[in-house]
């Protein structure tokens, strides 16, 4: 079994005291039981970053970091990443910020990562590199002489061509993707949406739903939709049920539904959108009758855009409660806090009501636990985007349009008032698309797929 190497913008949280974000989470699992090599930025930004990488050794797999100098962090992580590629993916270009200087940094930096990466490596091992940071390295590493399979998963989505072309530089950056061996997906839309682009933009032959190929270089194409250990979720939240914060809020709810939503503050959420909502369905009720916890833990403050919706969603909340809260009552608590997955998972079993709206969304993951945390015997009722990955498995719930506020408002009075029946029915159904799989499940396919025969790169008949 050859190693497996994880690269990745970031490695574990974790190693840092923080909480680890779902690429982490989805990972660890099948990383701790095969074991190998997790190469990524340590999160630290200095002047002059070490010439040699940092590796921290927990159990069978070692950590490997490397810094940023400052103009690295603000052109490749600040700069295309997260003001060129993070809302190009989205759907959003008018959030697009393009500085030359930035496009260089990201290539630069996907090159840097590759010549601290190279010398690690054994001929037998199978590269794994994740995510929109670094869609530049398997191009490096290939320039760089590494004959070793190599995958990549895009853990976000990807939208049609017309919104790929307006970023610019995308046409490089893809260019040096397509050098991968197999180019993994969240769902047959992004797989389509990507081979089209390809396809436009670069001139590569689609050879059939699952193949691409570019001059001589053969690829697949696949979709692997990453899961959550649902069984493992329901226990933890029916055992947190009974600790102290969720009984401390159950408490102070005295009775009321829950409406429960958790995200990060990014414009992709649809946040402002949601708190609209909930103020018109504060209008239509008793009241009393609600309260609504949305935890919008801040991300990305260096980016303005980000620092710009955190006023605008505490603005939003402060005029909502302004308006409909008694001295008693306080109908929405916006909580900026972060909170850890196990009190998550309490929170999500109290609440009649989950509220996962974001504008686009590759899979999300809150959305899979709302369902595995719910009660059995009495479930909440999940509300969910369109525009999310998950939609395409949990079509049982409420499925809404995120930019047709008053959508969102019918989607929550019909949660609120659904009859135990029809909350049992719904809630089985989006259950039996996700019990029995597993993260280590999912990365173990992706593995799998890579080191098929069929995945070899060949001549293809016609292209040069």
């Amino acid at each position: 079994m050859s190693r497996i190497v994880v690269v990745s913008n970031r490695v574990p949280a974790t190693l840092r005291g923080k909480q680890a974000g779902g690429l982490a989470v989805a990972l660890q699992g099948m990383m701790e039981h095969r074991g190998g090599l997790w190469f990524g930025w340590s999160g630290e930004v200095t002047k002059t970053p070490r010439n040699a990488p940092a590796v921290v050794t927990r159990g069978q797999i070692d950590y490997t970091t490397i810094d940023l100098s400052t103009a690295e962090h603000d052109g490749y992580y600040v700069g295309y990443s997260n003001d060129v590629l993070w809302p190009m993916l989205h759907n959003l270009p008018q959030q697009m910020k393009f500085r030359r200087r930035d496009l260089e940094h990201y290539m630069r930096v996907n090159r840097r990562f590759a010549d601290h990466l190279v010398p690690l490596l054994n001929p037998t091992d199978t590269i794994w590199v994740h995510d929109y940071h670094l869609m530049a390295l398997p191009g490096a590493l290939r320039a760089r002489g590494v004959a070793n399979r190599a995958g990549f998963f895009l853990h976000v989505p990807f939208p049609a061509p017309d919104a790929v072309a307006a970023a610019p530089g995308i046409s490089m950056v893809l260019r040096e993707l397509l050098s991968a061996d197999l180019l993994g997906f969240q769902t047959p839309l992004d797989r389509d949406n990507f081979a089209a682009t390809a396809s436009s933009l670069l001139a590569a032959q689609r050879l059939d739903d699952h193949h691409l190929a570019l001059g001589a270089h053969r690829l697949r194409l696949g979709v692997f939709p990453v899961e959550i250990d649902a069984e493992e979720f329901a226990l933890t939240a029916s055992d947190e049920i009974e600790g102290q914060p969720s009984r401390r809020l159950a408490q102070s709810i005295a009775g009321q539904s829950l409406l429960f939503g958790v995200d990060r503050i990014d414009p992709t959420k649809g946040l402002p959108e949601r708190l609209d909502a909930y103020g018109r369905l504060l209008a239509r009720r008793s009241p009393r009758s609600t309260t609504f916890l949305n935890i919008a833990v801040p991300s990305r403050q260096e980016v303005p855009a980000y620092r710009d919706l955190r006023q605008r969603l505490e603005e939003s909340a402060g005029a909502i409660n302004s308006a409909y809260a008694e001295p008693d009552w306080t109908p929405l608590r916006l909580v900026a806090k972060p909170q850890n997955r196990n009190t998550l998972a309490g929170f999500m079993r109290l609440a009649r009501v989950g509220v996962v709206t974001p504008l686009r969304d590759g899979m999300n993951l809150v959305a899979k636990e709302f369902i595995a945390a719910q009660d059995p015997a009495d479930p909440g009722v999940l509300i969910l985007s369109v525009f999310a990955g998950a939609a395409s498995q949990l079509r049982s719930s409420l499925l809404v349009n995120p930019h047709d506020v008053d959508s969102i408002a019918d989607a929550m009075q019909a949660a609120l008032d659904m009859p135990l029946g029809e909350r049992r029915e719904r809630w089985s159904d989006a259950w039996d698309s996700i019990s029995g799989t597993k993260p280590d499940q999912w990365g173990a396919n992706f593995v799998q797929s890579l080191a098929r025969e069929e995945l070899m790169a060949m001549p293809v008949a016609g292209r040069a």
